[in-house]
């Protein structure tokens, strides 16, 4: 069993003005909220393609609840209860383009971080655990080492799409598959990638350093899925973007619903990817993933190595 862990959650909402000012009432329209948070919408788009996943996440106050219930009717969830109120991210679309406003979120105590590490010890179907998003205040970068440590006992896989710093440690722990965006590979593995023979030879640097397999999602530029013997070059979507809240999740969900029972059809996992990242952007939240097939059409994907 696929297991998706957040470890900080969030409300979305997301809001059309046709103005953001400091001068008047700045009015807003057709608010969307989602229950939201990298690994939801990971086992949200998993589901979608009939695949199933648990939800794993720390949770309080009535946003906290308002995720559970609306994330229970369509993925399982164990949700460790914390004290605080999760968090509540704001999206702005305007004419201009959009603005985010995301919050810090709820502190998670050291008591709540071991009891999701206990939870996680007790699940006798876990094959692999998909880690998404940023960490709750209050949790130090080490949380991931005590993550990772545990699905080694049980001898399950692990994914990490994470922005965080430690991403360039924790590669050294063999992760199956990483999900950097072009600015965290520059960042975190100081590399430049500038142009293509740049992505190549950081890509190759990564895999160096411990990582299995790397999904580099560079926005409307496309992406590159390298296993550390071949490289691929998927084109992007060229779709009206609505929001961009949830596209890099939805890609990296689509890519591992078609990969992960199928490690050498890699073509078909980026087509997938792309398009449904791409029908993603053009919705507030996941949407309804209508245009996926249509989208597919125009993506074109290139083995370079």
């Amino acid at each position: 069993m696929i297991y998706t862990l957040t470890t900080n959650p969030a409300v979305d909402m997301n809001v059309n003005a046709d103005t953001l000012t400091t001068k008047k009432v700045n009015r807003t329209r057709d608010a969307v909220y989602t229950p939201n948070g990298k690994g939801l919408n990971v086992s949200f788009t998993l589901g979608h393609y009939g695949v199933e996943s648990v939800i794993l996440g720390f949770f309080g106050g009535f946003s906290g609840d308002y995720i559970v219930r609306e994330a229970e009717k369509r993925c399982p969830v164990r949700p460790v209860l914390i004290d605080g109120i999760t968090r509540v991210n704001i999206f702005v679309t305007t004419p201009e383009g959009e603005y985010k406003f995301p919050n810090a979120g709820a502190p998670v105590s050291r008591e709540k971080q071991l009891e999701m590490l206990e939870l996680l010890r007790g699940l006798d179907d876990l094959e692999c655990l998909v880690v998404s998003g940023s960490l709750s205040p209050e949790m130090d970068a080490s949380y991931y080492d005590e993550l990772i440590d545990v699905c080694q006992e049980k001898g399950a896989e692990f994914v990490l799409d994470i922005s965080h710093p430690h991403l360039a440690d924790l590669v050294e722990r063999h992760p199956l598959l990483i999900k950097p965006n072009d600015e965290e590979v520059a960042e975190i593995f100081g590399v430049d990638v500038a142009d293509e023979g740049d992505i190549l030879s950081a890509l190759a640097h990564i895999h160096e350093r411990g990582a299995k397999n790397i999904l580099l999602t560079l926005g409307g530029e496309g992406a590159y899925f390298s296993n550390g013997e071949h490289v691929w070059r998927a084109s992007a979507a060229k779709v009206k973007v609505l929001s961009t809240a949830c596209a890099g999740d939805a890609t990296l969900a689509s890519f591992l619903s078609a990969w992960l029972g199928a490690r050498d059809e890699v073509e078909p996992a980026l087509v997938r990817a792309m398009a449904t990242g791409g029908n993603v952007a053009m919705c507030a939240g996941l949407g309804d993933f209508a245009l996926v097939d249509e989208i597919a059409r125009s993506i074109e994907v290139t083995q370079l190595s």
